[in-house]
């Protein structure tokens, strides 16, 4: 018993404080928006599927090193996504809606460009649009962030060897459309262009350099142009998913490379908490959760020698856990068989085919359908006049929420609330929050991540620990 004991101790000792040196793989984990409570509810949903009240505990929070983040910039006090992503990518804090500069407007240099400089394989991915807030902090340097042609132009122009997503939110410059156009950028600079796991599987040996983007041969219309890969809850066979990506990538980039340094962003998280869809939420983070698992695998394969983080940008809604009593009931979310963007869109599609006018029986069909109201999920008198308050507004053309990604049916957006206000979550915002978010490290230096920290020391920890001897 004792030398078990001795062994198991001994394991998580060299786990913890990695005896073998400084790091040639390194993974930069980011759950865009992903708070604590986004964690630990998608954790209680799974404990409560098996009827139990407690966690089902998630491959991050199993890491061995963990602890919290705040998040403010240099201009507020809640972050957006690309002061955020740009601090956690160098090391510095800027001002809301500014990428890769610093306050000052000067260029910083991101973890990924200095390792890439070093000889490093580099790869960027994401579960949103590859020129997004964040995984554009780690290679492009604008102003705006919502400048996406020219975030794009600096894409192909970053040498990078991997780029993994959706597609490009501008592969065409909307104020000259003479300008040639990303995909011709990006094969001029040796990039081969993959729409779909399959098309990367057969393009992948003869490729200088990658870039994995959804296709569009199967894809929902909902999803078509939409700057994202499928929610996991609308997902279909074929669609792309954030552990495939990240497969793809680590295949990619250890095949050409002794040493890499690989960005996961689980982005359609903060779309998700956006529009306060707490069932979309939980699936995110689990995909998230499953990406991470991939890259474990790896890790296991090479302990001594990788480096793995986790955390957040910051935390999008304000998610609570808890609205009223002392109870919780996650479990009722599994009633819910689509995003609220996907039934919004069938709602919408419904109101147009029928003349711009919906009726009660109608939308009654398609609740019970998608959300399983009316059988398994108990509607009150009071909740059924809700939503026929919403489907009044909508007839009336009324009918919009606008979120920050999406404009969302307000009958698709009251149901939801309902759904919500069920299983006993709460939102406070359908913006971004100033609360802490969490930090999960394991590997070569992972014992640096303890005790409360800023974002701004995360990329330093990093870097510090990055190899540069090559033989190592």
């Amino acid at each position: 018993m004792k030398k078990s004991l001795f062994v198991f101790v001994f394991a998580v000792m060299a786990t913890l404080f990695s005896l073998a040196g400084d790091a040639k793989y390194i993974f930069y984990f980011i759950g865009d928006g992903m708070g604590a409570n986004q964690v630990l509810a998608a954790e209680m949903y799974l404990a409560e599927l098996e009827g139990r009240i407690g966690r089902n505990q998630l491959a991050m929070t199993s890491l061995p090193v963990s602890s919290q983040a705040s998040t403010f910039s240099d201009s507020n006090g809640i972050t957006d996504s690309s002061a955020a992503g740009t601090c956690l990518a160098t090391g510095v804090k800027t001002t809301n809606h500014t990428l890769g500069l610093d306050p000052e407007g000067k260029p910083l240099t991101t973890i990924a460009e200095i390792l890439k400089a070093r000889g490093w394989g580099v790869g960027i991915t994401t579960s949103v649009s590859i020129d997004h807030a964040t995984p554009a902090s780690f290679y492009a340097h604008v102003e705006k962030r919502n400048e996406y042609y020219k975030i794009g132009r600096q894409l192909a122009a970053s040498d990078f060897d991997f780029f993994g997503g959706a597609t490009f939110y501008q592969p065409h410059d909307p104020k000259d459309s003479a300008t040639t156009s990303l995909y011709q950028l990006l094969r001029d600079n040796h990039y081969t262009v993959a729409r779909g796991y399959q098309d990367y599987l057969g393009k992948r040996a003869n490729a200088e350099k990658m870039v994995l983007i959804q296709k569009h041969e199967g894809l929902s219309d909902n999803y078509k142009g939409k700057g994202q890969i499928p929610y996991s809850l609308d997902k279909k066979a074929g669609d792309l998913t954030l552990p495939r990506i990240t497969s793809a990538a680590i295949d990619f980039l250890s095949s050409h490379n002794d040493r890499f340094f690989l960005m996961v962003e689980g982005g359609a998280i903060d779309w998700a908490c956006h529009s306060n869809d707490a069932a979309t939420v939980i699936g995110e983070v689990l995909e998230f959760d499953e990406a991470l698992r991939v890259a474990l695998d790896f890790y296991y394969q090479h302990p001594d020698e990788t480096l793995i983080l986790v955390t957040a940008d910051h935390e999008t809604g304000g998610l609570g856990l808890g609205n009223s009593d002392y109870t919780l009931n996650l479990q009722i979310l599994k009633n819910q068989q689509v995003s609220v963007a996907q039934l919004s869109d069938k709602l919408r599609e419904q109101y147009e085919n029928n003349g711009n006018k919906l009726k009660w029986k109608q939308v009654r069909q398609l609740l019970r359908e998608d959300l399983n109201f009316f059988d398994e999920v108990e509607i009150t008198a009071k909740e059924e006049k809700e939503l026929r308050q919403a489907l009044k507004l909508t007839n009336h053309n009324k009918g919009s929420v606008k979120t920050l990604y999406k404009q969302l049916s307000k009958l698709a957006d009251t149901a939801v609330r309902i759904l919500n206000r069920k299983s006993k979550l709460g939102w406070t915002t359908g913006a971004h929050s100033a609360s802490a978010v969490p930090v999960f490290a394991i590997g070569v230096g992972a014992e640096e991540f303890t005790g409360w920290k800023d974002n701004s020391e995360l990329m330093p920890i990093l870097l510090k620990n990055a190899a540069t001897d090559a033989s190592k």
